[in-house]
């Protein structure tokens, strides 16, 4: 099984990037964050609190959910846009934070990528607990003015300063956590993305991948 592990802070480049090397190694992509997103939406959808750990890892266990390309669909229904709100966005770090929550979805991004005979899955705990002996781990990362920059772009309704000071919410939230924290594994290669394009960060991700393989 061939497996690629990215992983890095929110704003560094981790999904556009992913979904690129997967492209041009021919493998499937798995956006492990959306999964995170889902159930923060399940909840949310269903009149709950994310903080309610019972009820999040019950929504985990349950919920039908299929993470496409470019849809995600929670219970039927499309989430695609809805995950990538404020107020899901407000919620991901304490459903992500829930070892109940964690354990049911690192079972299903293992399944994920055993029934597809790997592929690249980028998260916050990749290459340090889904899949410790992936084929290349790379941790992304970027300063924190170039992420605020990103996400702002990205979410069209929220102002620059807004989003610097949650993505360092999350940064804290994400980084501190009892259960699978967001760290770099040992054997990973940082990639820091400031400044440079996503061909660029491709090609050195694809140069490193030659590197590892015999000669």
């Amino acid at each position: 099984m061939r497996v690629i592990a990215i992983d890095g802070p929110a704003g560094s480049g981790k999904s556009t990037v992913a979904k690129a090397v997967a492209e041009r190694l021919g493998l499937p992509y798995l956006d492990t964050g959306a999964m995170y997103r889902a159930v923060a939406f399940a909840v949310l959808r269903s009149g709950g609190d994310p903080a309610d750990e019972e009820l999040a890892a019950n929504t985990a266990r349950s919920m039908e959910l299929e993470v496409g390309l470019d849809r995600v669909m929670v219970n039927g229904t499309d989430a695609t846009v809805e995950i990538r709100g404020p107020e899901v966005t407000r919620s991901v770090s304490l459903v992500a934070a829930n070892p109940a929550v964690r354990v049911e979805l690192v079972s299903r991004q293992r399944e994920w990528a055993e029934r597809r005979g790997g592929g690249v899955l980028e998260g916050r705990d990749i290459g340090t607990v889904v899949f410790p002996d992936a084929e290349l781990k790379v941790y992304l990362t970027a300063d924190a003015a170039e992420r605020a920059r990103r996400r702002a772009q990205e979410v069209t309704d929220l102002d620059y300063e807004t989003v610097a000071a949650d993505l360092a919410r999350r940064d804290t939230l994400d980084s501190t956590r009892e259960i699978d924290p967001l760290a770099e594994a040992p054997d990973a290669v940082m990639v820091d993305t400031t400044g440079l394009g996503v061909d660029e960060v491709v090609t050195e991700i694809a140069r490193l991948l030659e590197e590892k393989q015999p000669s």
